[in-house]
Parts: structure tokens; sequence; C-alpha cells
């Protein structure tokens, strides 16, 4: 009867159980939550590294305040807040999946306290959510000096260049390209095509 009653109500039925249920679903969970928000924790810090390397320009918002000495400056401010949260959020959720699974004799309720938190976890993601998409929203390649840093570094190309050495079956690939671009710097596009002329790769 307790089963029936409990699936009329959508709900799954546990038939074990001990003073309370088990929060082993909600560790499951909440490691997952912690896992995505690192992902989003690294993708925000590379972000604001790609902003200050200049590879990222941030479109202007009226009103914004862009550094308190700096009235030039324009912050990565959406990035940093979005880390700042997703580190507070990922503090809680760490603890809560490290905490619930575990219950002192199977009659320890210490987890009533850290229940009460979930919301703010979830809430602190939110958060960090929303300022990541507030922050991609700004953000504007700056072509110019992508193309002039490219142009700066042709050894970027021994990859692709070995690869087709190694497709065409010619000797030494990684060696050869090792000899002229490791360390090296300097390494023009007249350079390369000189290079590759001498491989007999095909045109």
């Amino acid at each position: 009867h307790n089963k029936a009653f409990v699936e009329s109500l959508d709900l799954e039925f546990n038939p074990y159980t001990t003073q309370i249920e088990s929060h082993d679903s909600l560790g499951e969970l909440f490691d997952a939550m912690a896992a995505i928000n690192s992902i989003l924790l690294d993708f925000a810090r590379d972000a604001w590294g790609y902003v200050s390397l200049g590879y990222f320009k941030q479109r202007v918002v009226a009103n914004e305040v862009g550094s308190s000495t700096m009235p030039h400056k324009v912050n990565p401010i959406d990035f940093e807040n979005a880390e700042g949260n997703l580190g507070l959020a990922n503090a809680l959720f760490r603890h809560m999946a490290d905490k619930l699974p575990v219950s002192r004799f199977q009659r320890d309720l210490s987890d009533s306290t850290v229940l009460r938190n979930i919301g703010v976890a979830c809430g602190y993601s939110a958060v960090a959510w929303q300022s990541l998409l507030r922050g991609l929203g700004k953000l504007q390649p700056h072509e110019t000096l992508m193309r002039e840093e490219l142009d700066h570094h042709w050894e970027l190309l021994a990859e692709p260049i070995q690869t087709l050495m190694r497709r065409y079956g010619l000797p030494d690939p990684y060696e050869q390209l090792k000899a002229l671009t490791r360390g090296a710097h300097g390494v023009t596009k007249e350079g390369l095509h000189e290079f590759i002329d001498g491989t007999g790769l095909p045109d």
C-alpha cells in the first residue's frame, strides 16, 4: 500500500531507508554540478585572459563604471563575477556531495543544516551563468591583432605541415620540423615556404 501511494504521486519508491531518506542521489547531482561549474570556471578565466591579451575587445556599455581610477578602462567584470560566484557555488556543492551521503550510525540529522544551503549553491551558480552570458554578449574579436599575431608566428604551421608529411610518407617529419622551429625566433613566411619546397610535398 505504501509503495502504491508513493508511486501514485509520480515518485520513485525507496523500500530501504533509515531515519532519513538516503542522500546518495543528491551527492551524485552535486558532484555533477560542481564538475559543470569547474568547466565554466576554466572558461571564465580563459575569456578574461584573452580580453587582457587584447584578442577580444569588449563592447562599451553606457553608464557602466570600468575602473574606479582609470575611466578609459573596460574591465572584464562579468567574467570576474562569474569566477567568484562559481567558486562559492562549488565550495558548497563539494561539501554537500561529501557530507550528505554520510550519516553517523545512520541516525545523524546534521544533514538538515546542509540541505538548507542547496538554494544558496544553486543561486550562486545561476548568478555566475548569467554573468558569463552577459560577458559573452559584450565580446568582439580583435581581428587585426589576431592577424598580426599569426603573421609573426609562422611556426604555428609546423603541426599541419608535419601531418601532411606523414600523409605522404616523407621521412622524419617531426625531427625536420623540430630542427626548423623549436626555440627559433623569426620563422618567416619565406623560410617556411623554402622548407616546404624542399620536402617534396605535392602542390
